[in-house]
């Protein structure tokens, strides 16, 4: 079975999500690469190290430049008559393409695949994680989506993939490409920091989660993340948000600070491999997740331990 992967790419590197994406490929079979952009001859030449990969086709057309998914899609189909199965990460370039591809396939697709067990069935959360689904395809064609903190990130170095230059149908006409408004930031990127901050809506103000979680993020070398009540409170931005609706992520370390632990903010971190909470409430749901758990006010027990590191 010959498995299609699509690689993240920004600014010339790779995203970690391929390689979580490329670990998963490797238990349906054969792993081929898709990179579409422009001017991709250092991804390319960084995708065919990576471990486990046979293969890596390389579209490099200004019609694929910012990777709109109106463009890539039809390119993934015309790949796929040589390929059983196209998987990319479960992120929201890989959501965006996915779908398209599926559609244009005439195939159901499978979304945030955790766990694969054979080359036709597969393990996916549903109910924002509160219940595991064991689905199974008959697709003669797969598509899915991979969560990529479900699988074990492939290694970046001891690979030496083929890499083939692939034509396209180019340009759609469907959708132009405008302008990106990104945030940009020093600390590690959400979806890859090995430790992460969050904090929730107990912090009362945006002056005051930035006052309090940017120094102790700064003292630990994490990221910042925040609960939807806190985005929604115009406390942090959105890319900060963990979450069903927000960011999936499995740190070393998770910190979760004023954070009481609904449903859909556990679905986005519950996977990490040590949690630490701090609430005033100790009957708050986030306690029943936590490896380590502190009852207190925040306002003291955060500066007290910025200040101890």
């Amino acid at each position: 079975m010959k498995t299609l992967v699509l690689v993240e790419h920004e600014n010339g590197e790779l995203k970690d999500a391929t390689l979580a994406t490329v670990t998963a490929a490797s238990k349906l079979g054969e792993v081929h690469l898709l990179i579409a952009g422009s001017d991709v001859g250092a991804v390319a030449q960084a995708a065919s190290k990576i471990a486990g990969v046979g293969k890596v086709h390389v579209a490099d057309d200004k019609a694929y430049e910012h990777q709109l998914a109106e463009n890539v899609a039809p390119l993934v189909v015309s790949l796929m008559d040589h390929h059983d199965a196209f998987l990319a990460p479960a992120t929201t370039t890989g959501k965006n393409i996915a779908p398209r591809v599926a559609a244009l396939l005439d195939v159901m697709q499978i979304s945030d695949v955790i766990e694969i067990e054979d080359e036709n069935t597969f393990v996916r959360p549903i109910y924002a994680g509160n219940a595991i689904a064991t689905v199974r395809s008959s697709d003669s064609k797969k598509v899915m989506t991979v969560r990529a903190t479900g699988f074990e990130k492939a290694a970046a170095d001891g690979g030496s993939a083929e890499i083939e230059q692939v034509g396209g149908p180019g340009d759609q006409g469907l959708s132009t490409f405008v302008g990106m408004e990104a945030a940009h930031s020093d600390r590690p990127e959400l979806t890859s920091a090995s430790i992460i901050v969050s904090g929730g809506r107990a912090f009362g103000s945006g002056e005051q989660f930035h006052a309090l979680l940017d120094p102790l993020a700064d003292k630990l070398g994490a990221a910042v993340g925040a609960s939807r009540a806190a985005v929604d409170a115009g406390y942090a931005p959105n890319d900060y948000q963990v979450g069903q609706t927000g960011k999936i992520v499995a740190p070393d370390v998770y910190i979760a600070i004023g954070i009481s632990g609904a449903i859909q903010h556990l679905a986005g971190m519950k996977d990490s491999k040590v949690i630490v909470a701090i609430n005033k409430d100790e009957d708050a749901p986030i306690f029943q997740v936590a490896d380590i758990g502190l009852v207190g006010d925040l306002f003291k027990i955060v500066p007290e331990l910025t200040e101890k590191l």
